[in-house]
């Protein structure tokens, strides 16, 4: 089977050279409003869906809870790897394969990391998974941006210079795909590679998660978790249970 963008761009080193500056501080706000909001028991047993390096495990994991990170690229879970312990515990895995059943409190699937894929049904089928993996009462929470905002105020072309390269990013919207081109050189080698994101709606949402067995409870608009406003909201934060 043809390997995908996302399983090149996300295992590559100069993914996380671009982007070295996510926040932190700003991924503990959103985990410290979101266990408010969701008042989990102290051993809750958690998923972190496509986790990346694991920020938000690591720091759900000091906060008492059983966090498990999966994610496609091997080089973020061998770097995450370094901080597990008895109950932290990160894994190579595609969130489109089944993993555990009836097993997890709360699965968490964080700062837009969906879309990537060519069709529907296998969105589907991956909220699918999210669901099985959850506990009859178990919640799943989907952290995605604001289409609407997102294309409305698109940056087409961006240059950044970090760590001695200079990234050349343009950005367009084709076939109902925001799809990022970042091309550069390092080294004497020339690089390109792409993002391609679904511009999914509430309304997508909604629909495939009914197809999935599921239904939002909430929609939030930020990591405030203020009310989600179509026009105005930076983000799409929707809390779900089984249907």
């Amino acid at each position: 089977m043809q390997r995908k963008w996302f399983q090149y761009w996300f295992n590559s080193p100069y993914y996380h050279i671009l982007y070295q500056q996510r926040n932190d501080a700003e991924a503990e706000f959103f985990i410290d409003n979101l266990t408010k909001f969701l008042h989990p028991e102290v051993d809750s047993k958690m998923l972190d869906i496509a986790c990346g390096k694991g920020r938000h495990s690591i720091y759900l994991n000091k906060k008492g809870f059983d966090v498990t990170g999966i994610d496609l690229s091997e080089q973020s879970i061998k770097y995450a790897k370094q901080f597990e312990n008895n109950k932290l515990h990160f894994l190579v895995h595609d969130m489109r394969r089944l993993f555990y059943i009836n097993y997890f409190d709360v699965a968490l699937n964080l700062f837009t990391s969906f879309g990537y894929f060519d069709t529907e049904k296998e969105h589907v089928n991956a909220l699918k998974t999210f669901r099985k993996c959850l506990k009859a009462d178990g919640t799943l929470v989907v952290d995605y941006f604001n289409t609407e905002k997102i294309i409305r105020n698109l940056n087409h072309c961006e240059v950044k210079s970090l760590d001695g390269i200079t990234f050349n990013i343009t950005k367009n919207v084709v076939d109902g795909k925001i799809i990022k081109k970042i091309n550069f050189d390092d080294k004497g080698k020339v690089f390109n590679f792409e993002e391609r994101v679904q511009a999914f709606s509430f309304a997508d949402f909604e629909r495939m998660l009914s197809k999935a067995g599921m239904v939002i409870q909430k929609a939030f608009g930020s990591y405030l978790l203020d009310d989600f406003d179509e026009s105005n909201s930076d983000r799409l934060i929707l809390i779900c249970k089984k249907a």
